[in-house]
């Protein structure tokens, strides 16, 4: 049986669009793993400081490589890679966490000492929370931000370590920018707080900055 002209047509162009998106397919995939080659290092660092031991981070690593790699066609190459990962493990952390029944989400905007919705805070450029945070990740840092309410530690190590705006950390943590302002603010005053009471003789001289 001979086929029709619109058939043939047809066919051409199935094997034709066929052709041009598998090789699409595998160079977005080598993209995929040029980029998290590149980040993976700094990605595990972070997932430490928000889980606090290896195991937690290296699950939280894999999730948050399996949430990128599933979503990856809506990632902008025009932007850092490593921001959109960071906000991939943000909501994955969250995520766990919230499934242990360990974070609680209080909106307190609207909550400040005069009534209004914002907060008087340092500039987290010159605070000295970023030179603590941005050392090395030794014991007594790490002790601290564990003992941290989880919600402060995720707002704190996303904007003084990573140094995302406080519009960007909202998005991630699903808030409002006031709320993160509160979180930030009272999870810098517990890191200080931890690390003044157990390991005074290294970060006095810091927290007197403030």
């Amino acid at each position: 049986m001979m086929r029709t002209t619109l058939q043939i047509q047809v066919t051409e162009m199935f094997f034709s669009v066929t052709t041009e998106r598998v090789p699409a397919r595998l160079n977005r995939a080598a993209l995929f793993d040029d980029l998290v080659k590149q980040t993976h290092r700094q990605a595990y660092s972070l997932a430490f400081r928000l889980t606090g031991n290896s195991s937690e981070a290296e699950d939280l690593v894999q999730e948050s490589l399996v949430r990128a790699y599933r979503f990856f066609h809506r990632y902008d190459e025009s932007l850092p890679f490593s921001s959109w990962l960071y906000r991939i493990m943000a909501n994955a952390h969250i995520d766990m966490v919230r499934r242990r029944g360990r974070l609680r989400t209080t909106s307190i905007e609207g909550s400040g000492a005069d009534g209004s919705s914002t907060w008087d805070l340092p500039d987290p450029e010159a605070s000295p929370d970023r030179l603590m945070l941005e050392s090395a990740l030794d014991e007594p840092v790490q002790t601290a931000l564990m003992a941290m309410t989880p919600e402060f530690r995720t707002a704190v190590l996303l904007a003084d370590v990573e140094g995302m705006a406080y519009e960007e950390v909202a998005e991630i943590m699903k808030t409002s920018v006031g709320t993160v302002r509160s979180r930030i603010h009272r999870g810098r005053k517990q890191l200080r707080s931890h690390l003044l009471k157990n390991a005074p003789e290294t970060y006095r001289s810091l927290c007197d900055e403030l």
